[in-house]
């Protein structure tokens, strides 16, 4: 019987040494947990704060895209006196020889915007 009370004590203080070594882990491990959140939270903060710090002004931001206005509609009231004086120059060139009659409509119609 003696035999039998040595191996019952022996295998309760064990139980009991595993039960007590596992619930200390399990606290330290769910402390080390809370400390390691902690610390995480603060270097995100530190480093959020130094983004912030780094952002450049805003005129140096990039600017953000916008569509060109439209050109303005061409003026109503007939020829320019510039494009009068650039027709008479390209007709005296055609005259002359200098342009072919090609060339002549061509840069005639630039002028005149058709």
């Amino acid at each position: 019987m003696g035999l039998l009370r040595g191996m019952a004590r022996t295998a309760v203080v064990a139980g009991t040494a595993t039960a007590v070594s596992g619930r200390v882990q399990r606290r330290q491990a769910n402390k080390f947990a809370e400390k390691d959140a902690a610390t995480a939270a603060k270097q995100q903060e530190a480093y959020d704060a130094q983004m912030a710090e780094q952002q450049p002004p805003p005129e140096y931001q990039q600017p953000v895209y916008q569509q060109p206005p439209p050109p303005p509609p061409p003026p109503s009231g007939g020829i320019t006196d510039d494009a009068i004086q650039q027709l008479k120059e390209l007709g005296a060139l055609k005259e002359q020889g200098i342009l072919t009659e090609e060339e002549f409509v061509a840069q005639k119609a630039k002028i005149l915007g058709t």
